[in-house]
């Protein structure tokens, strides 16, 4: 199996077992109970592109495509700037990359599209 399909697999599955954790978290500190719909956006996300990690991977098992490739980065570039960003502000009050989010958003996106590209273009 190709290197980057195993590590868009290994990061997707070790970010779908941390979303299970902040899931039970959430039960049980204050703060994430207090975050309410900013948080629960964010688990929305990071749960979302966690699988989409695992579907890019299993994907360039068998397809080596830049496209896919770009489509995994930018869906690890929305987990950091969009989840891990609310999730700081939430537990930590660091507020100071919140401006950062909406392209967080916007990598999630532009990760979908790329993917779809992806396996519409004939292999090379």
């Amino acid at each position: 199996m190709p290197l980057l399909s195993r590590v868009f697999m290994a990061l997707g599955a070790v970010l779908a077992a941390l979303s299970v954790v902040l899931s039970a978290a959430a039960a049980h500190v204050p703060a994430l109970q207090q975050g309410g719909a900013a948080f629960a956006a964010s688990l929305d996300q990071h749960q979302f592109h966690a699988l989409g990690l695992l579907l890019v991977g299993a994907l360039l098992r068998d397809r080596a495509s830049r496209w896919l490739a770009a489509s995994g980065g930018l869906m690890l570039a929305g987990l950091l700037l969009f989840c891990l960003n609310i999730d700081a502000r939430i537990l930590w009050g660091w507020d100071a990359a919140r401006a950062l989010v909406p392209a967080g958003g916007s990598a999630f996106i532009l990760a979908w599209l790329a993917l779809a590209v992806g396996v519409l273009r004939p292999p090379r």
